[in-house]
């Protein structure tokens, strides 16, 4: 069933796991991700990013994603994932999205804050859910990201951000990466405690590809309660068709695009299995 990030989300507070956000860009990754949710029998959040509207239109992806899913009972989240055009924002709503995400960590405090207040007036009246970014993230490699410089939340702000704009979930900045980490990943989990202590809502960690299991699990045990995931997804499957170009294999199309949504679906469930904390 489609559901938008309150219906998942405190569920996962409430039972200390956090509920994967994994980025789709065309069919093979959507039904790698349902086929997950399917299998693994846990929610999921599928997300797609503004950045790919050049392999797939809005219509398409929630057309696409609500007929994929009409026989399931897990709840399923359709997301527009790190979006800085207000005007998309509000296509995805009209097109059924039921959650989005507004992303302003590139603008001053002061109008990263106005816009967000802008989304969530019409996203609200539409029953749909809204994500917000204060701080940013730094650039990793194999990112698919334009920009990236760490600034890490500050919680006073976070406070006031939240408070100001009734945003549903924020993403904060404690020292994750957009792609894979370039060395030892440097984490404050100290950073994230002193945000959860004044902020109500559920958090976000963005850069979830190569973050060490005991380190999520710290994040989750402190607020964090949707993690996304894309870079590693991608690196399984591109690493997929080298092999097969260097191995010189004949492969008909089709066949490579149901290897694609298997080991898609592999890394997918890898991580929702990570996402959970059993103490």
């Amino acid at each position: 069933m489609i559901a938008n990030l309150n219906d998942v989300l405190y569920k996962a507070l409430e039972g200390k796991y956090a509920v994967g956000a994994f980025n789709v860009y065309n069919y093979e990754t959507i039904k790698a991700v349902v086929e997950a949710i399917k299998e693994n029998k846990t929610p999921a959040i599928i997300a797609f990013g503004e950045k790919y509207l050049a392999n797939m239109e809005l219509k398409e992806i929630a057309n696409l994603v609500r007929t994929m899913t009409l026989d399931m009972d897990l709840p399923v989240v359709l997301h527009l994932d790190h979006t800085k055009d207000i005007d998309t924002i509000k296509k995805a709503i009209d097109c059924g999205f039921t959650s989005v995400m507004y992303d302003g960590s590139h603008l001053s405090f002061e109008e990263n804050l106005k816009n967000t207040q802008l989304v969530v007036e019409y996203a609200h009246k539409n029953n749909v859910t809204v994500e917000a970014e204060l701080g940013s993230i730094a650039l990793g490699s194999h990112s698919n990201e334009d920009e990236g410089v760490a600034n890490y939340t500050d919680p006073l702000q976070a406070k006031e951000f939240v408070e100001a704009t009734k945003v549903d979930c924020l993403a904060v900045s404690i020292g994750t990466v957009h792609g894979m980490y370039k060395g030892e990943p440097n984490i404050s989990v100290d950073r994230l405690k002193e945000i959860k202590a004044l902020v109500n809502i559920p958090l976000v960690l963005h850069g979830g590809s190569g973050t060490p299991k005991d380190t999520v699990h710290e994040c989750i045990k402190n607020g964090i309660a949707k993690i996304n995931v894309n870079t590693e997804i991608s690196r399984q499957v591109v690493s997929l068709f080298k092999d097969t170009i260097v191995k010189n294999e004949e492969v008909h199309f089709s066949q490579l695009s149901t290897k694609a949504v298997k080991i898609a679906k592999e890394t997918i469930i890898e991580h929702m299995e990570m996402f959970k904390v059993y103490e």
